[in-house]
């Protein structure tokens, strides 16, 4: 939880010795919150947050729900909204679906420990045959679709706001996402990573978020209100699963452990890619598209597109 989080000092080293070589793969799978397609409501990132859940409470491993997950959000980064559902509906064959989807997650695969690689690539083929189960969705899995994040707070000072907000699935995804692809750096276990980066906002689903700020104005009573609210949420899930999640919830307070130390640093590294991305944005030149992103590509009319541009003035 990123308000407890914040209030923990960890002195504790980086985890990794190559997370300067991952971050960018793990910008790439973020920018995954703001991709959306036709064919359905919300981001590629909250739809993935859903699919999720209800996979584990319709019984779904946890391992296998974390790597499909992470395989799909590594193809992701390159394909975007073309995931194995939407290749599938238009007509690939199983076998041209998983050559594609190869090809996405072997762009960035060799920034990862090399056995999460080995992980993904195995997890391809059930990108394609899975269908989900018919479980239903706990209610807190679309509050937190719909509740803001509130973004950089500081205690007496006045709120930045950036629009658009992200909202809780999609940060909640990308720390469990990232934590299980950072786990086999840490030693810590995916699967467990990857359901605490899921679950560690359930409290958000009833409490809308003041950010760092707000939590300070609650003082003594933020502990014992957040408690209360994630065991409202861990009801609404089948027993077994909520005490599988209510433990691994326990790693969340401090960076001890691997998997403390796994989950503050997606945790982190989540927050601040965020900010990232709003100032990236904020500075986005015309330039960048055309010279760095060649929006105008070289291709059998690119020299008349160009005289259009020159006759345009642009």
């Amino acid at each position: 939880m990123a308000g407890r989080g914040g209030m923990t000092t960890v002195l504790a080293a980086p985890p990794v010795d190559r997370l300067a070589a991952v971050t960018p793969t793990l910008r790439q799978i973020g920018d995954l919150k703001r991709v959306r397609v036709a064919h359905a409501e919300g981001s590629v990132a909250e739809r993935a947050f859903s699919r999720a859940w209800a996979a584990l409470v319709g019984g779904a491993d946890p391992a296998v729900v974390a790597d499909r997950e992470c395989a799909a959000a590594l193809a992701g980064a390159r394909l975007g909204g073309m995931d194995a559902a939407t290749l599938t509906a238009c007509g690939l064959a199983q076998t041209e679906v998983e050559t594609v989807l190869a090809r996405a997650v072997d762009e960035l695969v060799g920034s990862l420990h090399p056995d999460t690689g080995r992980r993904l690539r195995a997890a391809l083929p059930h990108l394609v045959d899975h269908a989900l189960p018919d479980a239903p969705i706990p209610p807190f899995v679309p509050a937190l679709r719909r509740q803001p994040r509130a973004g950089a707070t500081a205690a007496g000072q006045p709120r930045l706001v950036v629009e658009p907000a992200e909202n809780h699935a999609e940060h909640c995804w990308a720390v469990a996402v990232y934590g299980a692809l950072l786990a086999d750096d840490t030693g810590a276990d995916p699967a467990q990573a990857f359901l605490l980066g899921l679950a560690h906002h359930l409290h958000n689903a009833r409490l809308p978020d003041a950010g760092f700020a707000g939590e300070l104005l609650l003082g003594a009573y933020l502990t014992p209100m957040t408690d209360r609210l994630t065991e409202w949420a861990l009801a609404e899930l089948p027993e077994a699963l909520a005490v599988r999640v209510n433990a691994v919830l326990a790693f969340r307070v401090d960076a001890d452990t691997p998997l403390g130390r796994t989950f503050h640093s997606a945790d982190v590294l989540d927050r601040v890619l965020q900010v990232h991305h709003h100032a990236r944005a904020a500075a986005f030149t015309v330039e960048q598209a055309l010279v760095d992103l060649a929006l105008v590509h070289d291709g059998p009319v690119v020299d008349y597109q160009r005289a259009v541009l020159r006759a345009a003035g642009l």
